[in-house]
């Protein structure tokens, strides 16, 4: 299988009755470095943001050398296990703000994105997201053991009605969705990042998508993109 055309054959006839949406999916097989990707540009992070915030308040610890507080370690697990909004604007204002976001990306090796004030508005591609994901989950990250590990729990253990998007793709997941209305164009932004487990390998997921009819239609959209992505690996073995 050509995996240069092959992603595109999968997920282009997904995307036959979605109207105005843009998807953008990459999916890299941990173990054998293979990689399915389809589309490309930028995205609103809507909340998938919250672990990049999260991620620059561990390592923001990490320089000064000390343990997240009780109140960060609050707000931390109300932001991913929940989504909590009030949080998330609470530990970006922690950090510094939009510009130290783009500080700690640029540490983390995140090229494409840029942080906003109102940081469901930042803007990010898949490419970055994954990115962002092997720094959460791989080895050799600015971000310690013991900081990736705590991150790695809260994406496990996000409350049921938000344990949808690339956990269509496999099992033993660990994810971040995030989901917001344009107030301009009524349409929606549905994004999902994360790992999962599928066919005996494990995989990085990364589906962002703009311009949604709905937030229904838009989950189901990003689950089968997941999924075809993720698919199209297994094919390649």
């Amino acid at each position: 299988m050509d995996l240069d055309t092959a992603p595109a054959a999968a997920v282009e006839p997904l995307l036959a009755d979605a109207g105005e949406a843009k998807v953008s999916v990459a999916v890299p097989d941990t173990g054998s470095g293979a990689q399915a990707v389809y589309g490309d540009g930028t995205f609103d992070t809507a909340g998938i943001v919250k672990v990049d915030i999260l991620a620059a308040l561990l390592l923001r610890a990490q320089d000064e050398r000390r343990v997240l507080t009780s109140d960060e370690r609050d707000r931390a697990a109300a932001m991913i296990e929940r989504s909590d909004n009030a949080a998330a604007t609470a530990l970006l204002r922690a950090i510094g703000g939009s510009k130290a976001l783009d500080a700690a990306n640029a540490r983390l090796g995140l090229t494409g994105t840029t942080a906003a004030h109102a940081w469901g508005l930042t803007r990010t591609t898949a490419a970055d997201q994954l990115t962002l994901l092997k720094a959460v989950f791989g080895t050799g990250s600015e971000l310690s053991a013991a900081s990736r590990s705590y991150l790695r729990r809260l994406m496990g253990q996000v409350e049921a009605g938000q344990q949808w998007g690339v956990s269509a793709a496999g099992s033993d997941w660990a994810l971040k969705n995030g989901w917001m209305p344009r107030t301009t164009t009524g349409l929606w932004d549905i994004n999902s990042i994360g790992q999962v487990r599928a066919d005996g390998r494990t995989c990085l997921v990364a589906v962002l998508s703009g311009g949604q009819r709905t937030k229904e239609t838009g989950i189901a959209l990003v689950e089968s993109v997941a999924k075809a992505a993720v698919g199209v690996l297994d094919a390649a073995r």
